[in-house]
């Protein structure tokens, strides 16, 4: 909002796409992808736009069975095959993958693969990171961007940005959008 966004925002975020038990036993790729929009208007407190996100995230993911090209579809936006037809940012969390009993003689590692090409405008990945003994270890944040659309140097001060950001909000859930330090 404050780097020029606007007010509504949508965001795009892979969903397992595993939300019956009868996928449970079998091995495969049932992602899925959703359009979360966030409505800063009128200003609020970081901590009651937390509470706008949670409710509209929480409508989204009670509707993540519908596939993405579906809603693309039923939605009929202005296409191109220059951009994402509902999102131009999409945002990646993982947490910490747990395999315990499952197969305990069976390590796994987590290698991250990188494809040389974006897929939407900016991808925000944001992985968990747990200690040796189980404890949090923190956040690992990656930006991969269209090098057509950023040079890197935005994307490092975009990163910055964010940071600052976070900081603030960690500090004061009650600042105001209008007063967080985006520069």
């Amino acid at each position: 909002t404050r780097l020029g966004a606007g007010t509504d925002i949508p965001i795009g975020t892979p969903l397992a796409g595993r939300t019956d038990q009868a996928l449970d036993d079998l091995v495969g790729f049932f992602v899925n992808t959703a359009v979360l929009r966030t409505d800063t208007s009128g200003d609020p407190t970081f901590r009651e736009l937390l509470g706008r996100v949670r409710e509209t995230d929480l409508a989204a993911f009670a509707h993540q069975d519908a596939p993405f090209e579906r809603v693309v579809e039923h939605l009929n936006p202005p296409r191109s095959l220059a951009w994402n037809p509902l999102f131009q940012v999409m945002l990646v969390v993982q947490f910490a993958a747990t395999a315990t009993g499952l197969m305990p003689e069976l390590e796994i590692d987590v290698e991250p693969v990188m494809t040389g090409t974006s897929k939407v405008d900016l991808t925000v990945q944001v992985n968990e990171i747990t200690r040796a003994d189980g404890t949090p270890g923190g956040l690992d944040c990656d930006l991969e961007y269209a090098v057509d659309l950023f040079a890197r140097s935005s994307v490092e001060h975009l990163a910055e940005r964010l940071v600052r950001v976070l900081t603030a909000v960690v500090t004061d859930p009650q600042l105001r959008l209008s007063g967080l330090p985006v520069l």
